[in-house]
This record gives C-alpha cells, structure tokens and sequence, in this order.
C-alpha cells in the first residue's frame, strides 16, 4: 500500500493525460472534506466542508480548509460537485465563494437548497446546477454522472467522474440500508455498471470501516422513539444534527401518535426543517408543528422539543439547558434524547452535558443505554459488498481519521485490490492516476484554516498556543519605568497575576531580583525595551517556575522615560 512520506516535496507538473487528485481534507480527520481533482489544466472540487473546533482550539468557531493551493487558480475551477447537505461537506462553500463568487455549484434538490440558505447570509448568490441520480453532464473537461447512494440526509449523492485519464468514483458519504425511510437505496445496480465500464479510481468513505458487519436500518429506531415516548411523564426533549430530516420524520411522527407538539429550537433547526418541509422531505401533520413561544400555555406532557447540540457544542442548545443558560429550563421527570452517534473527539463534551443534564432531574436517553441512533456511514461488511461490486482498479480510503483509512484500505485489499494499487492519502498528499496506477508524487499546504468571530485565517497555532497557555496557567503582567539615560528603575515593578493561582503579595519574593537583573544590565550597557522585556520575561518565568512549578503566559512592558 501506497502512504505519504514526511518528506515529500512539491508535486511536478501534471502530465499531459494523467489525472490527479489533491485532497484538501477529510483525510486523517472526521470533518472538513474537500477534494480537488485536475485535468488538462482544469479543476474540480468535490464537497468544501468545515471542521468543528476541540478543545485544544479554544475561541475557534469552524475550521475550513486550506484555499492556498487553488487560491491563484480560481479561474480554471470549472464547478463545485457537493455529494450532501451536511455541514462538513458544504460548510467550507460560502469561504471559498467569497474569493470567487461565480463558481457554479453542482447538487440536488435538498443540498443546494441548503446551501443557498447559508449563502444568504453570506449575501452570496450562487450559481447552481441541480442534478439527479442517474443524470450525466459535462462540467468542463469533466464528465460527471451523479449515482444515488443512502446516508442519512435525503438526496445524497455519488459522483463518477470521466476523463481520458480514466474515471475516478468519489462515494460521499453512504451506507447500504435495504429499508430506507424515504425508500431511495444506494444504487448498487449503477455501481456495477460502472465496474463493467471499469471504475480507475475509487474514493470510498472510510468512516465505520472498523465496524463489523452491517448498519441496522433506520426504521429500527421508529419502536425505540414510541417506546421512549410512551414513557415519558413531562416534556420530551430531543438533541439531534440539524440537517438529520429521516430522525426528525421519526421524531415527528412519534410525537403525532402520541398526541403531542413539536416546536424546533435554534436557528439552523428550524432553518432546516423549513427547508425540508417546504421541498416535500419533511412531512408534517398538520398542526404538529407550533413556535416555541406557546409551549407554555401546553401541559409538559403535550410537549417535544427539537434542538441542537447532540455533539456537546456550547453554545448549541443543549448545552446550555445543561449549563442552566438557556430560556428552558431542564426540570426533574423531563426526557432528552440525544439522537446521534458520538463524532470521535466530542466524547468529553457530551459527557459533560448528558451529566449536567442529569443533575437538573432529566432522563437522558443515547446511544450508550438504547438504540435511538444508527450511523449514516457503510460499516466493514457494506464496505466489502461493495468493493465486490465496484472492483476498482485503485483504492484511496478519504473521510476518516488514521484507524479508519488503514482498516479501509485492509478491506479493498481483502477483496482483491492488489496492495500496491491502494494509496492511503493524508490531506495536501497529491495522487496522480497515470496509465491506470494511482501514485502519490508530492504535497501540498492543507493546513487548518480557523475561523473566529468574521476573522478569517487571522488565528494561527501561534495564537492558539498563547490561548491555552492562558487557559491552563494565566498570565503574570510585569510594568516597569526606567531612565532611559542610566537604566535604572524609576516607577515599579507592578506586577499582577489572573488566572495563575498566584496572590499578587508573593511577588515581593521576585522584586529583588528583577532589579538585580536591570542593575546588571544597566552595567553591562543593555538599554533597549526590547531586550529589558525579555530579561524580566525570564527572571519572572524562573522564579514562578522554581517557586510554583508552574508555566504562566509573562507579559513583561519597559517603559523609558
């Protein structure tokens, strides 16, 4: 199996005829997807999507990915191909559109109405292309026919794409339930047309391919949720992605049976749902749906709430019920359901949630204590159907982290993918699809790109380093004025500790020797701010270091007078 080097270098030109494949993310991650493909000088982006932020990126609202590579090349982009409608593979659009706001967008009914709401308020207006299963268009050089496949959004969609250097299969994200809610099956029957004609690249979701066996169906949840919802005493409050329609249809449906009302909480929620209902995705009752504002002239038990935050996001809905800041409140013998799987690295954060919303009385229902989620991603057993059908002369595992790029890979070659013909990326790796093999030649930049606040690419790791220092051990601010003709101390120190756990009296322990340290500068003819601040950085970061064994941020100011 093919696998990137650290020290690859940047890739040769494209070879007249060849095709190459730039992933810009989604590799090594769960989030962020977006894949460049080139030909004959001309690009295709499949899916720009946004990464949410860790723990460790304090302050950081969404991550994109890195523009840099395609930043100069926006004219040769002949279109965006977006598989769905879920934030990691359309999030990234409106950052990308706002260098080039006339690239066309290629999507079905439901994903590009998505994505033309979020551009809105982007005061973009896009132009877009809409696209079925089983259509062919010509997007340029690019040939691309669009395949059905089932996840759990409506409408998603796989992309064969054509070239004279072959055809590569990007999945999207899928799965293959047999008994899908809204009846569109991943189109296995098209897949194996296209493995007569002879698929020279796959690129395969990766997501669940640790997982045995197959994912359950999603009407398997619908007796859970009745259950569930026959057991209820108050209010039933129910956390869940604000693009999931089929979980929301189940949930609805629940609710009608039951006799009681359902109102959408957040903006994208109801944003979405609107969407959903309006396009005929999202079938409502009539009368089930009400605005959250008159809930309270219903009794608790009439009521369901739809929400979001099932990830543990903070400032998403359920966390603040869970953190008592929200206008609803959380009230012993209410039930939350947390209908979603559990992203890899939100573990904590959910955690802290379901337990704050414990404390305030709620029954908490998740996957961990009842079925009331299954994945949208193809798990091993799937994967190896398949990759029977496809027969894919080249395999690229994408959408995954490490684990689940190498267990995917260990599947294709299972089914007969020979080793040498499977190319584990990670993102920036560029892979080029020469006379039928799939080689990686260099890499690219595709680092994290963080959004904060309308600050675009401003925040740096530099910047997040300082972030977590301050979190983690405060900050110690030192001022002093000195004669700037002998560099001796004329005003201070004045030296104030936040966040550090260091009384602001114990600094009379360091004074000492700060003025030791100016002293012998003075002597020595150092005079310069600069180099002053940096001395006191050092004394001050001894000291509390001997003193506390701590490492606190030290913002020292020299002041000449």
């Amino acid at each position: 199996m093919s696998h990137p080097h650290p020290e690859l270098g940047t890739p040769p030109k494209l070879p007249k005829g060849a095709l190459r494949v730039t992933p810009l993310g989604g590799l090594g991650e769960i989030g962020r997807n977006m894949t460049v493909f080139e030909y004959g000088g001309r690009l295709l982006i499949v899916d720009c999507g946004v990464l949410f932020p860790e723990e460790e990126q304090p302050g950081i609202d969404l991550i994109l990915p890195d523009f840099t590579t395609i930043r100069d090349r926006l004219d040769d982009i002949e279109g965006i191909v977006l598989t769905h409608g879920h934030e990691d593979h359309i999030g990234g659009v409106p950052y990308l559109l706002r260098l080039k706001p006339d690239i066309p967008l290629i999507g079905s009914k439901l994903t590009l109405a998505l994505i033309e709401a979020k551009l809105q308020e982007h005061r973009i207006r896009p132009y877009t292309l809409e696209v079925t299963e089983g259509q062919r268009e010509r997007i340029g050089v690019f040939d691309c026919e669009f395949i059905a496949v089932n996840h759990s959004i409506p409408d998603a969609l796989a992309v064969a794409i054509r070239t004279p250097a072959g055809m590569a299969v990007a999945t999207g994200d899928f799965k293959m339930d047999q008994l899908p809610l809204d009846g569109r099956l991943t189109d296995l029957h098209a897949f194996a047309r296209l493995s007569e004609e002879g698929i020279d690249l796959l690129l395969s979701d990766s997501t669940n391919a640790e997982v045995p066996g197959f994912v359950p169906p999603e009407r398997d949840i619908s007796n859970v949720l009745r259950t569930v919802f026959a057991n209820a005493q108050k209010r039933i409050i129910v956390a869940s992605f604000a693009s999931h329609v089929h979980r929301i249809q189940q949930i609805l449906d629940a609710a009608h049976e039951y006799g009681r009302r359902v109102a959408f909480v957040g903006r994208s929620m109801v944003r979405n749902m609107g969407i959903a209902r309006d396009l005929g995705y999202l079938k409502v009752p009539a009368g089930l749906v009400v605005d959250v504002k008159t809930l309270d002239d219903l009794p608790d038990d009439e009521v369901v709430l739809v929400c979001t935050g099932s990830q543990g996001e903070p400032m998403a809905a359920l966390s603040r019920m869970a953190n008592r800041d929200h206008q609803i409140r959380i009230v012993p013998g209410d039930t939350v359901i947390l209908a979603s799987s559990l992203i890899p690295g939100n573990e904590n954060a959910v955690y802290r949630v379901i337990n704050g919303l414990t404390r305030w009385g709620a029954n908490v229902v998740h996957k961990g204590n009842a079925k009331v989620h299954v994945s949208g991603h193809a798990s091993a057993g799937e994967l190896l159907y398949f990759y029977n059908i496809c027969k894919p002369k080249n395999l690229m595992p994408v959408h995954g982290e490490w684990r689940h790029l190498r267990a995917n890979a260990e599947l294709g070659a299972l089914t007969g993918v020979p080793k040498d013909h499977i190319v584990i990326a990670e993102d920036g790796v560029v892979v080029d699809l020469i006379d039928g093999k799939a080689k990686i030649v260099g890499k690219v930049q595709a680092g994290y790109v963080y959004v904060d606040g309308l600050s675009v690419g401003d925040v740096t790791e530099t910047s997040l380093k300082d972030r977590r220092i301050l979190g983690d051990e405060g900050i110690i601010s030192v001022f002093i004025v000195v004669d700037s003709s002998s560099g001796k101390i004329v005003g201070g120190p004045h030296i104030q500790a936040r966040g550090s756990g260091i009384d602001d009296n114990a600094f009379v322990a360091v004074t000492p020797k700060i003025q030791e340290a100016l002293d012998k500068s003075a002597q020595d003819g150092v005079m310069e701010p600069h180099q002053l601040q940096q001395m006191v950085r050092r004394v001050v970061g001894k000291w509390v270091s001997d003193t506390y064994r701590r490492r606190p941020m030290i913002l020292p100011v020299v002041v000449e007078v």
